[in-house]
């Protein structure tokens, strides 16, 4: 399985870094994560610069893409050039966003005339998408969905790893970043 990371820079850190945290603690059969940009490296909105795994293009053939959120994505939103790198077919791939990467989805027109949920201050703008924007933390419609809240991240990483492995391996490995004792629901 060929786990795709969308960045760019002035993504947001932990849109990034925990679902690729919780997804690197899969010990699975080739199964592979891997961060995609347009560029070597990116910045985040923190100024941490990154290094890339490859080209956004290797987006295409991977089996998920998950799409980072941050202020850049108000701009690659309307960006051709850069929405054109993508060809991704939710028949075939799992795709989805966090906060505001959704406007990244609703570009693609991955998201028309479905809900969705997104950062409160991106709300308008995907509206503007004709998308109906939910106040959720998680939406799924099909192989397409959208997480809003920093911490939803571990909603759209269980998605994932439940579809592809199943609900033990989820429970798992989403189990291994709560404090002992913690009795959290990931539903």
């Amino acid at each position: 399985m060929n786990i795709s990371i969308i960045a760019f820079d002035e993504f947001t850190d932990i849109d990034l870094f925990l679902p690729w945290d919780l997804l690197k603690r899969v010990n699975a059969p080739n199964w592979n994560v891997q961060i995609l940009g347009e560029q070597s490296y990116h910045t985040s909105k923190s100024g941490l610069t990154i290094p890339m795994h490859g080209n956004i293009t290797l987006a295409n053939s991977s089996d998920v893409v998950l799409f980072t959120s941050g202020p850049a994505t108000r701009q690659k939103m309307k960006d051709t050039q850069y929405l054109s790198h993508f060809q991704l077919d939710p028949e075939k791939q799992m795709i989805g966003s966090m906060c505001t990467g959704a406007l990244l989805l609703a570009a693609q027109g991955l998201l028309k005339g479905k809900q969705a949920t997104t950062y409160p201050t991106a709300k308008k703008l995907l509206e503007g998408f004709g998308v109906t924007v939910v106040e959720k933390p998680f939406v799924v419609e099909g192989n397409v969905a959208t997480a809003a809240g920093c911490l939803a991240a571990q909603n759209l990483v269980g998605w994932v790893i439940e579809k592809l492995l199943g609900t033990q391996v989820k429970e798992t490995v989403l189990k291994s970043i709560l404090p002992v004792g913690e009795g959290l629901s990931f539903d």
